[in-house]
């Protein structure tokens, strides 16, 4: 598949190995592994082939390197390469590729950037090779509902004031789009690139996406990772109804939303209760599923219309309790690094931090990448726990928990020594 312009034929590269996607190191890349991309997808012919994460760094595995193809295969995996997910890349150097067909040579590549979701963040635009931010003067939520479409990311829920997910580093597109929201991609749209006002870096669109349909969140609770189960279905948030909900099915809602183990499933009690419309009314999980719709489930209508009872979930947290933070800076991308664990907030000791370290958490906060970093408390001393100490990253890491430091929360430190970074 090709990931990262929400187009089926441009993008990063990703192979799917051993059940999981990953990407495939630029280390011998050329336009004849392209070509092989393009005509195993259907998508015609390769116009280019790019290199250095062209179309943003991927994660996971990296399944594939030294690819030398001859162009006439059928499958990239014909093609002479390493041996499956050995390589001495990073995700810097994932592969991407922009095809002939008509559907992505016609379609501007399009991206979110620093949403704290696939589907919300700050407009980006690629022209003539360019990322660059689209201006908001003129963004409205009808625009925003194509984007949002055309990026499979469901229907635009809110668009905030310029600037909310900070300022890009490119050029500004000033272009106008005027769309009625019944489009299915922006091109569609007339647009005004003529004439348009000049527009300040800081004002920059940006869009908060429903999700594709079949998201999950949970409710009433505070927190991320347990409540009230909600699906999104048909534009709109339903309630989850089961008398008979299990660990496993619970199990399934927190590998979906990515929040660790299950705990415990749960039946509200009365004040808890949803009062909005029924999208299941029974889920029945063997626990293995990667999402709640491929459990065997009904339609309010399909099944009987007894009693059932909301249903709700705790999970470990183990992705969504953990995270990270810069404080005491003057952008959101710069400042003093802090680690949420445990329920508390805590600082990094600055023994062998390195740009590597710092790299981990630009990348991680959607900050672009590390510029600069500093130790001794540059910016003020913080307070509570020294979570992490002579943290070793390798700068491939998708988070900086995944690093190894010293072992829970040793160290022989002081807040004197509180670690920082500056992002680009």
């Amino acid at each position: 598949r090709l990931e990262g312009v929400g187009r089926r034929c441009a993008g990063r590269v990703e192979v799917k190995h051993e059940g999981q996607w990953g990407t495939v190191c630029s280390y011998g890349w050329d336009i004849k592994g392209a070509a092989v991309v393009c005509k195993q997808l259907g998508c015609g012919s390769a116009l280019q082939a790019f290199w250095s994460a062209e179309f943003g760094r991927g994660s996971g595995p990296i399944w594939l390197s030294s690819v030398h193809c001859q162009g006439t295969e059928t499958d990239l995996s014909e093609c002479s390469h390493e041996e499956w997910g050995k390589h001495y890349c990073g995700h810097g150097w994932d592969s991407g590729v922009i095809c002939s067909s008509k559907e992505s040579a016609s379609s501007l590549p399009l991206r979110l950037v620093n949403g704290s979701t696939a589907c919300s963040g700050r407009v980006e635009i690629q022209v003539q090779g360019t990322w660059g931010t689209l201006c908001d003067s003129h963004w409205d939520i009808s625009d925003a509902h194509v984007l949002c479409h055309q990026l499979n990311c469901g229907f635009a829920e809110s668009i905030p004031a310029g600037g909310h997910f900070g300022k890009g580093i490119g050029p500004v597109w000033r272009d106008t789009f005027h769309c009625d929201g019944t489009e299915t991609n922006l091109e569609q749209c007339p647009v005004t690139a003529l004439g348009v006002s000049p527009c300040s870096p800081d004002s920059n669109a940006g869009v908060f996406c429903s999700g594709p349909s079949g998201s999950l969140r949970l409710v009433d609770r505070g927190n991320r990772c347990e409540g009230r189960v909600e699906m999104l279905l048909h534009r709109m948030w339903v309630r989850v109804l089961d008398d008979q909900w299990d660990l496993n099915d619970a199990s399934v809602v927190c590998r979906q939303l990515q929040c660790g183990k299950a705990e415990q499933a749960y039946n509200p009690p009365k004040p808890e209760r949803g009062m909005g419309p029924v999208g299941l009314r029974r889920v029945q999980c063997a626990g293995k599923e990667a999402r709640l719709t491929l459990c065997n489930t009904s339609l309010p209508e399909a099944a009987p219309a007894g009693i059932a009872e909301d249903v709700g979930v705790v999970c470990s947290g183990d992705a969504g309790s953990r995270q990270v933070r810069l404080v005491h800076r003057a952008g959101r991308c710069a400042g003093r690094v802090e680690i949420y664990y445990n329920g508390t907030w805590g600082t990094i000791c600055d023994d062998s931090w390195d740009l590597l370290d710092a790299t981990v958490v630009c990348r991680q906060l959607g900050c672009g990448v590390a510029v600069a970093l500093t130790g001794s408390a540059h910016y003020k001393e913080g307070s509570g726990k020294i979570w992490l100490d002579d943290v070793n990253c390798s700068g491939d890491e998708a988070a900086l928990w995944d690093c190894p430091a010293r072992p829970g929360g040793q160290h022989n430190c002081r807040h004197g020594k509180d670690a920082g970074v500056v992002c680009s």
